[in-house]
């Protein structure tokens, strides 16, 4: 495929101006100083606006990069911030525990399914019994901030022999022959198919479906309705990616992401408006910069350059370890190449912008943690007065000896979320990311830990702030910085 080899060298100049942060004096992408600017601000705003997000705003170009701040007074325990995903994958690993909305991250199918799937892969050998942040890498650094400890937990033990069910049992669940008592309690969407018949992505409803697949979801299809131009490459990059490291599932949706409103953009949008204006359109280039402009918003360094040295790695290996990723990212960059590449929208594969999306979800990133219904519906039963408890227990009390100690596994995986993730750092945070009982989707949520003024920044913690400094020092230098918040300079004195 002509033009795929050597992206890097030939558009040296268009990868440059992809990676230059948008200016807030200066439009992006557009072709003439006519076209009305595009600040940073303006997108921001937007952003805040389309996500129903009050008293926040953002400040582009504050000291320390991008922040966001109060814009009305947040009592302690108060909502601060519900952020939607840019994109987001389900860790590979879990989707044995956890069937999910591919979109929205939600608990789909019933209780009954979910338990019976459990059940049946854990009696053919596929069930991950991994605490909640398992590597999905080999010997490599796993791409969730694992330190983000304050982000969500998941309910998982030591686990003990398991009791197996009966195959006709596990049928009847997974089929819904067998209703479970109180289930009813706790009703999920149904199951909708992935538009491509991939078998691999369902959602909790046509509209998740339908904007799954108008995103990034018809590029990276392995169904037969899959607008990949070789199928067999894309299923080969998405093996090559469980078996190494799953964020580069996230660095191909981002791609994909920008590729379809790219096209969007040239077909239906901003190139007819122009030219109705201006009597001209808009350059192919120009486009692309609008498209890509949401991944332009976060802060982005090559992966293999700000990834942290496992501790297994010696400093004397630091080198060979930091070529290994690099290598890992060209290979896997070369079957996503094969897969769906798009000569108009070249610069994007080459290896220095795929670096810095996977370096951008290295930095920016939030863990996805979603709590399981299995988990509320054994609470329930267990809170039962006595006599319905015995009642519901035997029917319930094989099942759970089956499922083991890990049946509450959460949904876990990664994302981008882009206010979220221009929240700075402070190792005396004034905000949280926490999930509420009535929070049973993807989103990022952030509450006020006290008080928080009018004006004052919202901050959140990147670590463990109740580490001592040098260890608090040592792990935020992954990502660039040394803090000198009032808690840091205190304790360095």
């Amino acid at each position: 495929m002509e033009g795929k080899c050597n992206v890097d060298a030939e558009l040296s100049d268009q990868i440059s101006a992809l990676l230059e942060p948008p200016s807030p004096n200066q439009g992006l992408g557009f072709s003439d100083e006519s076209e009305p600017p595009c600040l940073k601000q303006e997108y921001f705003e937007e952003l805040l606006k389309s996500r129903k997000c009050v008293g926040l705003k953002v400040k582009p170009e504050s000291d320390l990069g991008k922040g966001v701040y109060a814009d009305v007074e947040f009592g302690e325990g108060a909502l601060v911030l519900k952020d939607q995903m840019l994109v987001g994958a389900q860790h590979s690993s879990n989707k044995v525990d956890c069937l999910v909305c591919s979109y929205c991250f939600r608990f789909i199918g019933s209780v009954e399914l979910q338990i019976g799937r459990k059940i049946y892969l854990q009696e053919l050998g596929l069930s991950s019994t991994d605490e909640c942040a398992s590597s999905p890498m080999d010997g490599l650094q796993d791409s969730s901030n694992d330190d983000h400890d304050n982000l969500g937990t998941c309910s998982s033990s030591d686990l003990k022999e398991r009791i197996p069910l009966p195959k006709e049992i596990v049928a009847s669940l997974m089929n819904g022959q067998l209703a479970l008592p109180y289930s009813e309690q706790f009703a999920l969407p149904s199951l909708v198919p992935c538009p491509g018949s991939c078998g691999e992505a369902y959602y909790c409803s046509k509209l998740c479906a339908g904007t799954d697949w108008d995103q990034s979801h018809s590029l990276l299809c392995t169904g037969e309705g899959s607008r990949a131009i070789c199928r067999e490459a894309l299923m080969k990059f998405v093996e090559h990616a469980n078996e190494t490291n799953d964020i580069f599932l996230l660095a191909a949706k981002a791609i994909a992401f920008t590729i379809l409103r790219y096209q969007k953009l040239k077909v239906y949008g901003l190139q007819g408006e122009h030219a109705r204006r201006n009597g001209k359109s808009r350059s192919d280039f120009s486009l692309l910069l609008e498209a890509w402009k949401p991944m332009s918003m976060g802060f982005k360094r090559r992966w293999w350059e700000c990834v942290a040295l496992p501790e297994d790695v010696d400093c004397c290996d630091e080198v060979s370890f930091r070529k290994q990723i690099r290598d890992l990212a060209s290979m896997s960059l070369q079957l996503l190449k094969e897969a769906i590449y798009d000569k108009e929208c070249a610069p994007l594969f080459s290896l220095d912008i795929y670096g810095h999306i996977i370096g951008m979800f290295e930095l920016n990133n939030l863990d996805l943690v979603v709590a399981s219904p299995v988990e509320d519906y054994f609470l329930y039963i267990d809170d039962l007065p006595p006599d319905d408890k015995e009642t519901a227990e035997r029917i319930t009390r094989p099942i759970l000896d089956a499922l083991g100690d890990d049946y509450s596994v959460c949904c876990q995986g990664s994302a981008f979320f882009p206010l979220q993730s221009c929240m700075n750092h402070s190792c005396q945070p004034n905000a949280k990311a926490f999930k509420r009982d009535e929070d049973r989707d993807g989103q990022a949520t952030i509450i006020a830990l006290r008080t928080i003024l009018k004006g004052e920044e919202i901050t959140v913690s990147y670590i463990d702030e109740n580490l001592p400094l040098e260890d608090r020092r040592t792990q935020l230098a992954d990502y660039g910085f040394e803090c000198r918040c009032a808690k840091c300079k205190e304790e360095d004195q």
